[in-house]
């Protein structure tokens, strides 16, 4: 199985990320794709900005990325997250699956956004747009949820 994860600064592009992971994989059956963007439901955000601690926070997605392939029959793993201050609108992260069916490409990529959501060392602080600095993000009670549900014994 190969894993690919990435933090940058810099947009990525769907469709190529996928075009790499699978050219030349015929044992491939599904890809599961989740593109999470930076949203502003409420028109006061000029920007996200993301923090990480190099270094650890892709050791940390990895760790995570080979469990998922412990877990389920995955050909392949694309986690790519930036950081910086994002405008409204703009890709975030990306994580991309891949099984030989579907299921497990579905399962897998829901389990490894539950965990970019709740425990993946990334902070988020949000720039308003009258040119203050809004709060830090919190965790949300619905995402520490919906993580629980992989938890093992």
């Amino acid at each position: 199985m190969s894993i690919t994860v990435r933090i940058q600064p810099d947009d990525f592009d769907p469709a190529a990320e996928v075009a790499q992971l699978t050219e030349g994989r015929p044992e491939i059956g599904a890809v599961v794709t989740f593109t999470g963007l930076c949203r502003d439901e409420e028109g006061r955000l000029a920007a996200l900005e993301l923090e990480h601690y190099p270094g650890m926070a892709e050791a940390e997605i990895l760790r995570i990325a080979e469990e998922a392939g412990t877990r389920w029959p995955l050909e392949g793993i694309t986690v790519i997250h930036r950081h910086g201050k994002l405008a409204p609108g703009a890709n975030i992260v990306l994580v991309i699956t891949t099984s030989s069916h579907r299921t497990a490409a579905f399962e897998a990529a829901e389990f490894l956004m539950d965990y970019l959501k709740t425990r993946a060392p990334f902070w988020k602080k949000e720039w308003l747009a009258d040119g203050t600095s809004g709060e830090w993000v919190e965790a949300r009670d619905h995402d520490d949820t919906a993580a629980e549900r992989w938890q093992t014994a």
